[in-house]
C-alpha cells in the first residue's frame, strides 16, 4: 500500500490537506472520497467503502478538508459553500494534475455533496459514477445537480435525517439512471437515534449496496 499526502492552499490561505492512496501501480481508475464535516475519511462507512475500492485495484483520493476547525465557527453557511467548492477544485487540479485515470467514481457524503455539485460538470467526470451518501436535499445546487445529472448514481439517505425532503427524493427516484434508497427512522449520521447495534445493521446494508452498485 502506498500513500501520498499532499495539501493545498484552499479559500483564504487555509491548508487543505489530501492523501492519495495506491494499492496497484499505475491503475487507470480513481475515487473520490469528499468526507463531511464530522464524518471523516475514517468514519465507517468511508472507511469500509475504500477497503472496497483498493480491493478492485482502484486508487483513493481523499480530500481530508477541516470545515470543523474553529476557524470556520464565524464563516455563514453561504460562505462555507464558497469555501468547500474553492478548495475541491484546488485540491483535484494538484492532486490530479499529471495522472492518466480513465475510471472515476465519486463519493459524498453530507457537506461532500456540495463538493461533488460543484464538480460533477467536470470533463473527466462526465462519465463518473456518483455515491450521494446522505445528501443535502433540501439544498437547491445540491438537488439541482442530482436531478439534473445523467450520471449513474446511487443516493441514500434516512427519513430521520433533516436534510430528507420527501418530495424531493421522489423526484430523484424517478430517475432511470440513480438508485436511491430511503432507510426508515435513520438519521443524518446515518445511525437511529438510540439503538448503536442496529445501526451496525444500517453500516451493514450500505455497504452491501455500494458493493452492488459499484461491482
Amino acid at each position: 500500500m502506498k500513500e501520498s499526502k499532499g495539501s493545498v492552499e484552499g479559500y483564504k490561505n487555509m491548508s487543505v490537506p489530501f492523501t492519495l492512496v495506491s494499492k496497484e501501480v499505475d491503475s487507470k481508475n480513481l475515487v473520490v472520497f469528499l468526507p463531511g464535516a464530522a464524518y471523516t475519511v475514517q468514519s465507517p462507512a468511508f472507511h469500509y467503502s475504500q477497503k472496497l475500492f483498493l480491493d478492485k485495484a482502484f486508487d483513493v483520493l481523499q480530500v481530508n478538508y477541516r470545515y470543523n476547525d474553529k476557524v470556520y465557527d464565524e464563516f455563514t453557511m453561504e460562505e462555507l459553500s464558497e469555501a468547500i467548492k474553492f478548495d475541491i477544485k484546488t485540491v483535484l487540479d494538484k492532486a490530479l494534475k499529471d495522472t492518466s485515470y480513465e475510471k472515476f467514481y465519486l463519493v459524498g457524503k453530507s457537506l461532500g455533496t456540495i463538493a461533488m455539485s460543484s464538480i460533477i460538470d467536470r470533463n473527466m467526470f462526465k462519465e463518473a459514477n456518483t455515491i450521494w451518501l446522505t445528501p443535502l436535499l433540501h439544498r437547491d445546487d445540491v438537488f439541482a445537480a442530482m436531478v439534473n445529472s445523467e450520471n449513474r448514481g446511487l443516493c441514500i439517505i434516512g427519513d430521520n435525517d433533516r436534510c430528507y425532503v420527501k418530495e424531493r427524493f421522489n423526484e430523484l427516484k424517478a430517475k432511470p439512471n440513480i438508485r436511491a434508497t430511503l432507510l426508515p427512522n435513520v438519521n443524518h449520521s446515518l445511525e437511529y437515534d438510540h439503538n448503536m447495534v442496529e445501526s451496525i445493521e444500517v453500516l451493514k446494508s450500505l455497504i452491501n449496496d455500494i458493493q452492488e452498485f459499484v461491482f
